[in-house]
């Protein structure tokens, strides 16, 4: 079973930064399209951001200009750098592949709060 371990999630104030991790533990990521999602209280998950194998990437309109996917695949991870954070961003962002997910991770609490 495909394991995703995220992490760098925490408590920041408005207008803060964070750079979220994750690792897969079992298989190598480097020719999937990967993707972050979130899913904030009430709500169902969404999709933040993806990038391809080779390197394209899109955003959802809530977070462009602001959050930037990126990928190291020589060392199996997928960051998420979030700048400029609101209280809308409020949740637990989980990572997985970008087309067709597979099973989810525990995800990493996001608190965007003054």
């Amino acid at each position: 079973q495909v394991q995703f371990v995220e992490s760098g999630g925490g408590l920041v104030q408005p207008g803060g930064s964070l750079r979220l991790s994750c690792v897969n533990s079992r298989m190598s990521i480097s020719t999937y399209a990967m993707a972050w999602y979130r899913q904030a209280p009430g709500k169902q998950r969404e999709l933040v951001a993806r990038i391809l194998s080779g390197g394209t990437t899109n955003y959802a309109d809530s977070v462009k200009g602001r959050f930037t996917i990126s990928r190291d695949n020589a060392k199996n991870t997928l960051y998420l750098q979030m700048n400029s954070l609101k209280p809308e961003d409020t949740a637990v962002y989980y990572c997985n592949f970008g087309l067709n997910t597979g099973s989810w991770g525990q995800g990493t609490q996001v608190t965007v709060s003054s």
